[in-house]
């Protein structure tokens, strides 16, 4: 059982950055996939970005690659998302979601675990 809580959201203007964490509680961390997703309201929850277990591999949407990083610290049992070059677009409820396969993947049925998520908001 593993149990994820984000933090770092919050309200910034358009170009603006955050980062956002998500540590994990329970075993083996190391040896999860972790997953960004999003959700706007009236919108179905999608990909943002994630990380593979040993952090060899990441993958990104064609919306944020160039903008957002994901990167863990298996030694503090987090993953963070930095934001960069926000966009309104951008606002939504952010979740991190941990894949038992270690893959992180780019589908929500991969996900076993989810955090409770944080709110991100960008003005014009």
């Amino acid at each position: 059982q593993v149990q994820l809580v984000e933090s770092g959201g919050g309200s910034v203007q358009d170009g603006g950055s955050l980062k956002l964490s998500c540590t994990a509680s329970g075993n083996n961390f190391r040896t999860y996939g972790m997953g960004w997703f999003r959700q706007a309201p009236g919108k179905e929850r999608e990909f943002v970005a994630a990380i593979s277990w040993i952090a060899a591999n990441t993958n990104y949407a064609d919306s944020v690659r160039g903008r957002f990083t994901v990167s863990r610290d298996n030694a503090v049992s987090t993953v963070y998302l930095q934001m960069n070059s926000l966009k309104p677009e951008d606002t939504a409820v952010y979740y991190c979601a941990a894949d038992p396969y270690g893959i992180g993947a780019e589908s929500r049925n991969s996900y076993d675990y989810w955090g409770q998520g944080t709110q991100v908001t960008v003005s014009s």
